[in-house]
């Protein structure tokens, strides 16, 4: 159990001020403060007692608090020393293990879990894509908080989509379960955020092999590389054919 309530501002800043630690601009560290888009994370990633959770930047443990009561096990994976040091000396739960690595470093050999992480924004598309993509193991569902814009990017519809939408939906199912003031974190980021749900659909990647891969995404970027010219002008001149 923690030894104390990690979601409270107050609680927060005394802590971080008492150990003489700052949070870091260059991690996109903005802890969640807000019990309430605590509970809207825990209630869309569906959890059961049997399940095994990937949590990426768990920060101070506000999510991995509420994550470790619910599940078998939770992992956590944070890139800051300090955090570490804070999480182990503060949490206090047998079913959390705690990994000071770089997600994008960290290879998980895990079958059947779940992702579930307030992510900072600027880890969004690498962490998404690696686990959409790269890691033999893919999740059953990735919960995210991400910045909203970059959020309605990633779920957008078939009309409105762009480069990123399309490089997460053709693995996976995309939804925006609801948003998040900016007021809910501290220090309070500038723009506000959205929770999304990512569910990787496996028998894209029969089709999406590598190889046919890299020709899918080469016609792709060829389509949005001028969007206000015809797609067929698009296509002729990237990718070097006649009309």
């Amino acid at each position: 159990m923690p030894l104390m309530d990690l979601s409270y501002r107050k609680n927060i800043k005394n802590l971080l001020k008492n150990e003489q630690i700052k949070p870091l601009k260059r991690l996109g560290q903005n802890f969640l403060v807000n019990n309430k888009a605590i509970k809207k994370i825990i209630k869309a990633a569906n959890l059961n007692l049997e399940d095994l959770v990937l949590e990426i930047g768990p920060g101070l443990g506000a999510l991995t608090t509420e994550l470790a009561k619910r599940v078998k096990k939770v992992i956590a994976v944070e890139k800051d020393k300090n955090m570490v040091k804070l999480l182990e000396e503060n949490l206090r739960f047998e079913n959390l293990e705690i990994v000071n690595k770089d997600i994008l470093k960290f290879v998980p050999r895990l079958k059947n879990y779940k992702i579930v992480a307030n992510l900072p924004f600027y880890l969004t598309s690498p962490v998404v894509r690696r686990f959409l993509e790269n890691v033999k193991s893919k999740p059953q569902q990735m919960i995210l908080i991400v910045q909203k814009e970059v959020g309605q990017r990633i779920c957008a519809n078939p009309l409105k989509m762009s480069i990123l939408a399309i490089s997460v939906q053709a693995y996976a199912k995309t939804e925006i379960v609801s948003y998040v003031s900016k007021k809910s974190f501290w220090p309070v980021p500038k723009v506000d955020s959205a929770i999304i749900r990512i569910t990787p659909c496996l028998s894209n990647y029969t089709y999406l092999y590598p190889k046919k891969r890299e020709i899918f995404f080469k016609i792709v970027k060829a389509g949005f590389s001028q969007p206000r010219k015809q797609l067929i002008n698009n296509l002729s001149k990237k990718l070097m054919f006649n009309k």
